[in-house]
């Protein structure tokens, strides 16, 4: 059975991410008002250059806080990058940074609530009373995931759904695309934490690492489960009129231990 495979998609998304990298060194490069306005507005230059929306940035004599709204395809070891060769450019500076940055998702809601509402898909779809209802809900056990010079914790809400909605899920292909998925996690360096499939959508909690954006994550997830029902369960495409699993669409979002609105006011007040 042939499945076109999705190179793009058509996004819903909200990611906020925030970062915070040091001077080299910890010189107090930034203790002198006009040079912390001076790289603030380098900062704001850079982002809207590169479509990066910036909600927040507060320089600090030794190192530079930022929050971040960025797209699917940005990754953060780029964004990151990006906004240090071009800062140390624009500030007509060799050694301003140091090596490493640290990252954190934020979001609207936090890491639990994610969780809590992923494990309530059953009763949110009307399918609790069935005597067998068509839902897989599983917590993965936690995963590892590590890159040089960095420290973070990249969470994120993806939901995926059917061509058409067609109901194509039972539960115990949702056992066996989380087990399979689970392999592909863990050859290409993110993690799922927690899986929900009903009949005719998915909804994953991911953590990911630096150098791999969420539309990367998303992309290898629906080409891999397409590839693998088409293997393993054909005759679910079929009954369901389908030559295409998913719906060429997905959403994605930022969650967090803590949320947006938090740390944008922690950023504007904090001294």
């Amino acid at each position: 059975m042939y499945l076109t495979t999705l190179n793009e998609l058509n996004w819903a998304y909200q990611l906020h991410y925030y970062i915070c990298f040091r001077t080299f060194r910890r010189r107090p490069t930034f203790a002198a008002d006009s040079n912390a306005v001076a790289l603030r507005h380098a900062i704001e230059e850079i982002c809207q250059r590169h479509d990066y929306h910036l909600l927040k940035c507060k320089p600090y004599p030794d190192h530079l806080r930022c929050l971040l709204s960025l797209r699917p395809s940005h990754t953060i070891s780029d964004v990151v990058r990006t906004l240090k060769a071009n800062s140390s450019r624009l500030l007509q500076h060799n050694q301003l940074w140091a090596r490493g940055f640290l990252a954190r998702s934020v979001g609207k809601v936090r890491v639990g609530a994610v969780a809590e509402y992923l494990a309530q898909q059953s009763e949110h779809h009307g399918y609790s009373e069935r005597l067998l209802p068509p839902v897989f809900c599983h917590t993965n056990s936690p995963k590892a995931l590590s890159s040089a010079h960095s420290s973070f914790d990249l969470n994120h809400h993806l939901v995926f759904s059917t061509r058409f909605r067609r109901g194509v899920f039972t539960s115990t292909v949702g056992d066996a695309l989380n087990s399979y998925w689970l392999r592909v996690a863990a050859a290409r360096s993110f993690a799922i934490d927690q899986i929900s499939v009903v009949p005719d959508h998915i909804h994953l909690r991911v953590r990911t690492v630096p150098k791999i954006s969420i539309e990367t994550c998303a992309l290898l997830l629906l080409n891999n489960g397409q590839h693998f029902l088409s293997k393993k369960c054909p005759q679910l495409l079929v009954q369901s009129g389908l030559n295409e699993l998913w719906q060429p669409s997905a959403y994605a979002g930022t969650c967090g231990e803590i949320n947006t609105a938090l740390v944008k006011h922690w950023l504007s007040v904090e001294g």
